[in-house]
């Protein structure tokens, strides 16, 4: 399945779930993911390797940062879940701040969508596509700045493109990437992974060898960013 980097993949471990800001997989959900995850696998395996170009880009453009960063923070998000909206507000734009632009930290993004949120597939969707062509990061801020505009949106999908058309993308591309679900298999091989290491809920992030759920206050972040940066100094140089 596409991949993301091998110290990301590596740095995804199990994670418990607490009483959290966040939100949760349903149980119906959960028996209909964990049937459904070997057959996600074997569909973003199917991608044909026209396509396998395109979700090595899309997989590029959803992660920020230095790759020197010696310390990986690894979101699992959904787009419509009001708590990843939460802690994008309250939170990403200072994690950003103090250690993804100062070269600390590495930032990555991986697809969650709840079934329970009916415009969360297409919304990532519409993020990946923007992906391909290096726009990830506007469109992401989009999508969550204007989450209450398009979350009940029957169609969503003209409110999507000209959330990407403002950032910048080729709209021909974008469109097409959209319509062919190109970026599917991807988002799948995402949450699919994230199953394999106990996600149930939205957002949860890996912060080196430590896990957080829910949209905790900045606090917690950074504790635990400066435990692993702490840790990372002590470890020898490769």
């Amino acid at each position: 399945m596409p991949a993301l980097h091998p110290r990301l993949a590596a740095s995804l471990v199990a994670i418990v779930v607490a009483i959290t800001p966040a939100c949760r997989s349903n149980d119906s959900e959960a028996r209909s993911t964990s049937r459904t995850a070997g057959s996600s696998a074997s569909t973003a395996r199917s991608v044909p390797a026209a396509n396998d170009s395109l979700s090595q880009l899309a997989d590029r453009g959803r992660i920020q940062g230095s790759a020197s960063a010696p310390v990986w923070l690894v979101e699992v998000s959904d787009f419509q879940c009001p708590y990843c909206r939460m802690w994008h507000d309250s939170t990403y734009s200072a994690v950003v701040r103090d250690y993804v632009s100062t070269g600390k930290v590495r930032l990555a993004y991986l697809n969650f969508p709840l079934q329970m949120h009916v415009n969360a597939l297409p919304s990532a969707e519409a993020a990946m596509c923007a992906s391909v062509q290096s726009k990830f990061w506007p469109m992401h801020d989009a999508l969550f700045n204007s989450q209450e505009k398009w979350e009940r949106l029957a169609d969503p999908s003209a409110f999507f493109d000209s959330l990407a058309t403002r950032a910048g993308v080729d709209r021909t591309q974008w469109t097409t990437c959209v319509t062919k679900h190109l970026m599917r298999p991807l988002i799948e091989a995402d949450k699919s992974r994230s199953e394999q290491r106990g996600v149930q809920s939205t957002p949860s992030f890996f912060i080196g060898d430590e896990t957080i759920a829910g949209a905790q206050p900045y606090s917690e972040f950074r504790a635990a960013i400066e435990r692993q940066l702490a840790k990372a100094s002590k470890s020898p140089a490769r």
